[in-house]
């Protein structure tokens, strides 16, 4: 996640602190200190509490009366429900992307997806197979559902993380390949039905190793 100078503030604190809590540094239900984070950024309560605001409308975290600000728990079929919403929310972004996707977008998302297989780590592998999804489906113009999009992905991520140990063997994404194939060559319903396809296989209870954790998240 890039960080533009012009960002404000809260803007920042709730970037870096969202990053954190996907990749698993900050715990779920650990308490965020509303005192210790102004002192980590150099900034007053103000600003912090902003971002706690941003990132508990992205479900990161939850507010408890007099006892302050936890990053929300897992729970064990939320991966099935984000599944499904995002199978449907994304075919339709696709659908009405489809029509803008130019040469130059697709060739881009096949080099997110080469990337992705490249990819050294986990951590490299989510960015860019989230960069492949983001340039697929940007061009349906429809902003309250990207973003709405944005928030399934974050919470997608956080399962990823929370499965993967120390050990690292990066996915072929076939199916990444195949919505590309559907989408040159005009076949948009294929290609949406392709993307809900290997998007509802996210949902299912991963076991094992940290592969068949990505091979499920992808």
């Amino acid at each position: 996640m890039s960080t533009a100078k012009s960002e404000p503030i809260a803007t920042r604190i709730a970037r870096a602190l969202a990053e954190r809590i996907i990749s698993g540094r900050i715990d779920a239900g650990e308490r965020l200190r509303q005192d210790h984070i102004a002192e980590e950024f150099g900034a007053s309560h103000v600003p912090v509490r902003e971002a706690f605001r941003q990132l508990e409308a992205q479900g990161l975290v939850e507010s408890e009366p007099r006892r302050g600000v936890r990053v929300t728990r897992l729970g064990p079929d939320e991966a099935q429900e984000i599944a499904e919403m995002r199978a449907v929310l994304e075919a339709l972004a696709l659908r009405h992307a489809a029509p803008h996707l130019t040469k130059a977008i697709l060739d881009e998302a096949e080099e997110a997806t080469k990337a992705g297989d490249r990819a050294p780590d986990v951590a490299t592998w989510e960015r860019e197979n989230r960069r492949f999804h983001r340039l697929i489906l940007t061009p349906c113009g429809m902003p309250r559902l990207l973003r709405s999009i944005d928030e399934l992905h974050i919470a997608s991520a956080r399962f990823l993380f929370r499965g993967w140990h120390a050990e690292w063997e990066s996915p072929t994404d076939r199916d990444h390949r195949a919505i590309l194939v559907a989408l040159r060559a005009g076949d948009v319903d294929g290609a949406a039905q392709r993307l809900s396809h290997h998007i509802r296989w996210s949902g299912k209870k991963p076991a094992g190793s940290p592969k068949r954790l990505v091979q499920a998240a992808r």
